[in-house]
C-alpha cells in the first residue's frame, strides 16, 4: 500500500505503541485517525506531533466497545476524506489478577476486558470493511500478544482475550480477502506506560530484566519495534494476510534459560 495521504485509523493511538504508530503513519504521508477513550490530553500531544509532521488528522474519542462509536469513527473518516484504507486495532485493555488464585478475576473482568480487546476489535473491523473495499481494499493490523502462545499475562482474561484476537485475525482474513489482508503483531514486553501500569511498576522491573537476559535480542521492546512491525505489515506486505508475527525478541526460543554472560577478553 502506498501510505502518501492512505487514511489509516488507530484506535487506542493516545500513548505507546498507537501513538508511535500513528507518528510513523504521518511521516509516511499518510492522514491519521488518532483515537481514545480516556487520556484525552496524551491523544491532542500525539496529534499535535502528526500534525507537526505534515499530517492531517483527526482526533475522535469513542470506546471501541461501544459499536455505534466504533461506526462514528468511520463515518468521520468518510466525512472528511471519503475513505479508509487501513485500520490498526491496538486498543486494549486488562484486569489485573493472580493467575494461580481464580477468585481474584471475576465473569464482570472477563466481559470488560474481552469487550474492548475482542468485540471491540470486531466492531472496528466491521465498521470499516465495507469503507475499504469501496475504496479497492486495505488492511486491518489488529495488536495482539505472545501472551497467546506462552499463557503468560497480566490476567487469565487478558491472555484469553489475546487467543481469540488471533483466531478472529484468521477468520477475518479469511473472509475479508483478496481485497483486504488482516494480519495481527504478537509483542512481548514492551517499554510503554501501559504495560508499567497493568502490571505495576517493581512487578514491570523485574520482568524487563529477566526478558533481557533470557531474549535473543536482550532487550524488551520499545513502542517504535512494535509500530514498525505493524507499518510493515500495512505498507510492504502486499501478499501477506492471516499471519500472527512475533514481534518478541525471540523470547520464545530461549526457553526460558537465561543467556550466557560474556566471555571475559
Amino acid at each position: 500500500m502506498n501510505l502518501h495521504e492512505a487514511v489509516i485509523a488507530v484506535t487506542g493511538s493516545a500513548t505507546g505503541v498507537g501513538a508511535e504508530c500513528a507518528r510513523m503513519l504521518a511521516a509516511r504521508g499518510a492522514r491519521v485517525v488518532v483515537n481514545y477513550s480516556r487520556s484525552g490530553a496524551e491523544a491532542e500531544e500525539t496529534a499535535e506531533s502528526c500534525r507537526a509532521l505534515g499530517a492531517e488528522v483527526e482526533l475522535v474519542r469513542c470506546d471501541v466497545a461501544d459499536d455505534a462509536g466504533c461506526r462514528d469513527l468511520v463515518a468521520r473518516c468518510l466525512a472528511r476524506w471519503g475513505r479508509l484504507d487501513g485500520l490498526v486495532n491496538n486498543a486494549a485493555v486488562t484486569a489485573a489478577s493472580d493467575p494461580f488464585d481464580l477468585e481474584t478475576l471475576s465473569a464482570e473482568d472477563f466481559q470488560r476486558v474481552f469487550a474492548v480487546n475482542v468485540v471491540g476489535a470486531y466492531q472496528m473491523a466491521r465498521a470499516a470493511i465495507p469503507a475499504m473495499r469501496a475504496g479497492g481494499g486495505g488492511a486491518i493490523v489488529n495488536v495482539s500478544s505472545n501472551v497467546a502462545f506462552t499463557g503468560g499475562g497480566s490476567s487469565l482474561a487478558y491472555t484469553a482475550s489475546k487467543g481469540a484476537l488471533n483466531a478472529l485475525t484468521l477468520a477475518l482474513a479469511r473472509t475479508c480477502g483478496p481485497e483486504i489482508r488482516v494480519n495481527a503483531v504478537c509483542p512481548g514486553i514492551i517499554d510503554t506506560r501501559w504495560m508499567r501500569q497493568a502490571v505495576g511498576p517493581d512487578a514491570y522491573a523485574a520482568l524487563a530484566r529477566r526478558f533481557g537476559d533470557s531474549a535473543p535480542l536482550g532487550r524488551v521492546a520499545t513502542p517504535g519495534d512494535v509500530a514498525g512491525a505493524i507499518l510493515w505489515l500495512i505498507e510492504g506486505a502486499d501478499f501477506v494476510t492471516g499471519e500472527l508475527l512475533s514481534v518478541d525478541g525471540g523470547i520464545r526460543l530461549s526457553g526460558g534459560r537465561p543467556r550466557p554472560a560474556p566471555a571475559s577478553p
